[in-house]
């Protein structure tokens, strides 16, 4: 077992999580995490909280975020760890990467209802606790909501994946922003959940020599998102890349995550974390 259980990848309201910063950190604590970094999506806006919380529960805290960045033809996330939050270039750079999620979120209604799903942006908007910030895991709860779809996985699967009706393509951050902001504000990049990429060997390759080369430090080897093989295999990336090795649930809410806080799997013995640089 890891000697700390870390979980260095979450979501609350300040995202699309379905609890709200402090109830996170609580939950977090009440399943034995001695180190959790709250990681909102494009999103500092939570961090205050969960840091007060961490403080009254006697939890090790890291401020985070996850940054949404275009990569080739996919969206790729790259999480910042022991970031400054009021590193000035971040919170513009966030700004700027928020106010086309907005714009995101209108098209998307606008295909639904193409389709026949009415008033899916007003009900999207009652699940988000951070209306700036309305995303598709804000979608597929109304949509499960209306009956559309028994689960939120299904209507991703059905509605909000690439070639679905409810997509919309988007232009993110590029790597090269998302790395330089996160480094700019004293944090450590990391790739996020890389399993869930339909990137082949050669495009892979070429994602993790560009963001080792621009200063990126680790990958989510153990995360939510990933079963066995998939560890195994972003093991070898760790040690290829010479890269940092993070542990992670990516938990939004009781209801939506497979895997809890602090119950991802833990690391390889011979991989080097990558709270080794959060000291």
């Amino acid at each position: 077992m890891n000697p700390v259980n870390a979980d260095l990848h979450c979501h609350s309201t300040a995202s699309d999580g379905t609890l709200a910063p402090a109830q996170v950190v609580r939950r977090a604590h009440a399943n034995g995490v001695d180190l959790l970094a709250l990681t909102d999506h494009d999103e500092l806006l939570g961090l205050a909280e969960a840091a007060d919380a961490a403080r009254e529960v006697g939890l090790r805290f890291v401020p985070g975020v996850e940054v949404s960045v275009s990569w080739l033809d996919q969206t790729v996330h790259v999480v910042g760890l022991n970031i400054d939050p009021s590193h000035p270039a971040l919170a513009a750079g966030l700004h700027q990467v928020r106010e086309g999620r907005d714009g995101r979120a209108g098209q998307i209604a606008a295909e639904l209802d193409r389709i026949g799903i009415h008033g899916a942006l007003e009900g999207a908007l009652r699940y988000a606790g951070n209306p700036a910030l309305v995303s598709r895991a804000h979608f597929a709860r109304y949509l499960v909501e209306i009956g559309i779809a028994r689960n939120v996985h299904d209507v991703f699967l059905h509605y909000l994946a690439r070639g679905k009706p409810g997509y919309v393509e988007h232009v993110w951050a590029t790597l090269d922003e998302a790395v330089g902001w996160i480094r700019g504000a004293g944090g450590v990049a990391v790739i996020a959940h890389p399993g869930r990429y339909r990137l082949g060997h050669v495009e892979m390759d070429l994602l993790f020599e560009r963001f080792r080369d621009l200063g990126g430090e680790g990958v989510e080897v153990c995360c939510g998102a990933h079963d066995g093989g998939q560890v195994l295999a972003f093991s070898r990336v760790a040690r290829k890349y010479g890269l940092l090795a993070s542990r992670a649930s990516d938990f939004h809410g009781p209801e939506d995550s497979p895997v809890d806080l602090g119950r991802a799997p833990p690391l390889p013995p011979d991989l080097t974390p990558v709270w080794t640089r959060l000291q």
